[in-house]
This record gives C-alpha cells, sequence and structure tokens, in this order.
C-alpha cells in the first residue's frame, strides 16, 4: 500500500494441545526458525520467538494488510505437520485452537523482546495460566475462563 506507514507490534502467545509438554530443547530451535520462515514469507517481521515445553511466544512487526489470525492459522498448519513430518516427538503433534494477541507501542520494543527471549527463567517462576491471565487482565480482555486453553493442573 503506497503512502501507508504504520508501526504495528503484536504478540501472539498459543499453546500445545492439551498443553502436553511436547516441545523439547534438542529440536525447538528448528521449530521457531520454521515458524519464523513462515512469517517470513507472509512479509511480516519476527522480532522475538521462544517459549517453553507447552506453549510459545511470537512478537511480530505486522503490516496494516496482514490478518492476523490467517497468519496464526498458517502457522499453526504448517508447524503442526512439520514437527510431525519430522517425527520430534512420538505422539500426534498439534496446537490448541485459539491464541492471545496483545499490542505493543515502539517504546517497549526492547522490554518485551527480552521477556519472550526470557521464557525459560520466566517460567521457573510463574505457572502459564499465571501468565496468561495476567496478560488477558492487564490488556483489560473480557473472558470466561471456560474458553481459556485447556489447562493440566
Amino acid at each position: 500500500m503506497t503512502d501507508t506507514f504504520s508501526q504495528l507490534y503484536i504478540q501472539i502467545v498459543f499453546a500445545v494441545k492439551g498443553r502436553e509438554s511436547l516441545i523439547k530443547p534438542d529440536w525447538e530451535e528448528q521449530l521457531y526458525k520454521y515458524i519464523t520462515g513462515i512469517i517470513r514469507a507472509k512479509e511480516q517481521k519476527v522480532l522475538a520467538i521462544n517459549g517453553v515445553e507447552d506453549h510459545i511466544h511470537i512478537f511480530i512487526g505486522i503490516k496494516p494488510t496482514c490478518c492476523i489470525s490467517d497468519l496464526i492459522r498458517e502457522v499453526k498448519k504448517s508447524s503442526n505437520d512439520f514437527v510431525n513430518d519430522k517425527k520430534f516427538t512420538n505422539k500426534k503433534f498439534s496446537w490448541q485452537g485459539g491464541f492471545g494477541a496483545f499490542s505493543y507501542s515502539h517504546s517497549q520494543l526492547d522490554t518485551v523482546i527480552k521477556y519472550v527471549m526470557n521464557q525459560k527463567e520466566h517460567h521457573k517462576k510463574v505457572s502459564f495460566r499465571e501468565e496468561y491471565i495476567d496478560f488477558l487482565q492487564k490488556f483489560e480482555v473480557e473472558y470466561d475462563e471456560k474458553y481459556l486453553f485447556d489447562w493440566i493442573d
């Protein structure tokens, strides 16, 4: 789009189906590179990607023409196939339905990038459930717990 200027930054969070701890350190980097490739192919910019065994965070700069739902649908579908084709896990891998998408200003870039890249340390102290509900509350997103991810307690 000519003469269109924007600064749109979104942190996206989604979980492994059933919140199973299937993402292992020995192949997670390959998964993140693959997902980064999908997002770049859709002409969006990955600023940070990281996670733990049961969920990931992707911080992106997006163009105003990008439909976040379509982008994440493609990321999930293609990365499901990638993990299963590579046989990284002996279980069928898939992502849960839904995702969180939270917007940030340019002045918050460094903070959010550090947050995403520090996920492993962060989750030594805070559960995914606590983190996700905290996001929803901080961003004043109305929600019904019955429609949140399937939680494993």
